[in-house]
């Protein structure tokens, strides 16, 4: 493979991995909307509370009823398993009752800067 090729590949490869996007805060906090039918960034409803996600274990708020696959799920939030969790949730974590999801990586990088930001 020439350079030429291995650079187009290297290229083709951090475009492919979604949570190397560049994610516009702005624009997920609009995305984020279509969220809060389940959830808000400080109170529990149906969907968890996600003020102060990054960095905290999944599963962990003591005061929300998460199915046991989350509970069990053992990984810290952070972009790449935010992204992974809104592409695919059921996938991610089988047995976890969210079933809303985000086909584009760049709707995911958006709304994972505008949780990453301003959901501290």
């Amino acid at each position: 493979m020439n350079l030429g090729h291995m650079l187009g590949a290297a290229l083709a490869l951090a475009a492919a991995d979604p949570a190397r996007a560049a994610g516009d805060a702005a624009r997920g906090e609009q995305l984020y909307e279509g969220c809060q039918d389940c959830h808000s960034l400080d109170k529990n409803d149906v969907g968890l509370r996600h003020r102060g996600v990054f960095g905290r274990k999944a599963g962990s708020l003591p005061d929300y009823p998460y199915s046991d696959a989350l509970k069990n799920a053992g990984f810290v939030w952070d972009e790449r398993t935010l992204d992974r969790w809104l592409a695919n949730p059921q996938a991610f974590v089988p047995g976890v009752r969210m079933f809303y999801h985000l086909d584009k990586a760049q709707d995911r990088a958006d709304v994972i800067a505008f949780l990453k930001e301003r959901a501290r």
